[in-house]
């Protein structure tokens, strides 16, 4: 997949918390990203999300966006599936980042032998459900009135990605 070449993507480390919070809040402010209505600390951030899985894209050292993966269940017969969790920043939209996140968190949970990604998007968020689509996430269904945010039933799509690898 091609993306901007001015996009770098690495590991998100706990002194990047700070601007992956603001833009987690500017993805709270949509109402349209997830049900959060205020942003965690980076501990209990933290604990939510697979160590290994967390990744920033940058330009320069400007932060422009995230992806992470929390574990689908703690349970054993769940360890290859995980919930995938993309913010981009505002002014970064439509620019590459998301699909540069992506491919990045794919090919993490392929080398870790993660054979299912899910993600739960917002009908309304429509650019997420096709940026999703592109990375071969299939819509499984939609889950009506599964949790209320500002006192409002909100909708959600069930997306689910499986691996190319495993078997």
């Amino acid at each position: 997949m091609q993306v901007a070449a001015r996009i770098s993507v690495r590991d998100l480390r706990s002194e990047d918390w700070p601007e992956v919070g603001r833009i987690f809040a500017e993805g709270i402010a949509t109402r349209n990203a997830t049900f959060e209505t205020e942003v965690p600390s980076w501990e209990e951030w933290g604990r939510a999300h697979l160590d290994e899985h967390r990744f920033i894209a940058t330009e320069g050292d400007h932060i422009l966006g995230s992806v992470a993966l929390a574990p689908f269940s703690p349970r054993g017969c769940y360890a290859g599936v995980a919930e995938v969790s993309v913010y981009v920043s505002s002014e970064a939209r439509g620019q590459g980042v998301g699909a540069s996140l992506l491919e990045a968190i794919v090919e993490s949970s392929e080398r870790a032998g993660i054979w299912t990604l899910q993600a739960g998007i917002f009908p309304e968020n429509l650019a997420s459900v096709a940026l999703f689509q592109r990375f071969g996430f299939r819509v499984l269904g939609r889950q009506e009135r599964i949790g209320q945010l500002d006192g409002v039933w909100r909708d959600v799509l069930l997306l689910e990605r499986r691996s190319e690898v495993v078997t």
